[in-house]
């Protein structure tokens, strides 16, 4: 099988499950990014997230993760949703949270994607990541040609925006590789995201300094918030998407088609007083199995408290 038949037939797949892109690269050290990510480290910018520090060796190098590792197909799954929050005064949830738990969807299809790989085109075994290992997952899609880094540090595409999920299988075995050029820097002058951050996040270009983030503070910190952020959240209950909300090239989104990603039917339609009474049973089951679930319970009410609405 030729070369460039193997990569099509990847890529078709790929298609097929849903996925909005997807490229494929030589697994490699990072060695452009580790100077970039050593500095937030040592500026204590991940905060809480003592998990970022570690592993970092094996963040820069994928062959520290999957023993002989040759080959990473890189691949974006839209989220963007076709409808958002009725109630305009109600908290705000991120749109990423809105259905299943994203971890779980696109692992899944990488999973298929692996099967396909290996019962159909050669024999191999891999492993796929998605935002739960030591992967820098911006990284390598920006390497494969998918987009740039903007100034809110996120992955901007040219065709698809940011609001997308990033994924990556990683397999001992060579692929035909694309050639991808980098793209060019599309931010230009532009600086809507940093004016627009509430609690003033991003610190530099494409630098944010989690602790002030809006998402770690409401997801990732496991006790009280930080008093100083008080009144700054904008209504931010379980992460936050102002900086993507803001950015232009997201005037091109496209609502999904993942079933998975559709919303419980009332998660829309509640407004300022059902988020401020939200009892345990409401909540499991509009949040079953939901990214939410990693802020928990008590985490969303500790939240809505902080915004004083609860």
């Amino acid at each position: 099988m030729k070369s460039t038949q193997i990569s099509d037939l990847i890529k078709e797949k790929a298609k097929s499950l849903g996925l909005s892109d997807c490229a494929i690269v030589p697994a490699s050290f990072l060695a452009e990014e580790k100077t970039h990510f050593e500095s937030w480290l040592s500026n204590q910018m991940h905060g809480e997230m003592g998990y970022m520090a570690r592993n970092t060796e094996k963040r820069l190098n994928p062959k520290l993760l999957v023993e002989n590792a040759k080959s990473i197909i890189v691949v974006l799954q839209n989220y963007f949703p076709e409808e958002t929050q009725a109630d305009k005064e109600a908290p705000v949830l991120s749109k990423y949270a809105y259905g299943t738990d994203y971890h779980f969807v696109l692992k899944d299809k990488l999973r298929q994607l692996l099967e396909f790989i290996h019962t159909e085109i050669t024999s191999c075994t891999g492993r796929p990541f998605v935002d739960s290992a030591p992967v820098l997952e911006r990284a390598w899609a920006r390497k494969a040609g998918l987009g740039w880094i903007g100034k809110n540090s996120n992955l901007i595409s040219v065709h698809h925006g940011s609001f997308f999920f990033i994924g990556e299988l990683i397999v001992d075995i060579e692929l035909p590789y694309d050639n991808p050029k980098p793209v060019s820097d599309h931010c230009g002058r532009c600086t809507k995201c940093v004016d627009a951050c509430p609690t003033k996040a991003i610190v530099a270009n494409r630098v944010v300094d989690a602790r002030r983030c809006i998402s770690y503070q409401t997801i990732e910190v496991k006790g009280e918030l930080d008093e100083s952020l008080k009144g700054q959240f904008d209504n931010r209950v379980f992460g936050c998407d102002i900086c993507q909300d803001v950015c232009p090239w997201n005037l091109k989104s496209e609502p999904h088609n993942e079933a998975s990603f559709a919303p419980h039917p009332k998660l829309l339609q509640l407004n300022k007083e059902d988020w401020a009474n939200m009892e345990r049973p409401l909540f499991n089951e509009l949040f079953k199995n939901s990214a939410v679930k990693r802020a928990g319970f008590n985490g969303l009410k500790r939240n809505l408290k902080f915004l004083g609405n609860a």
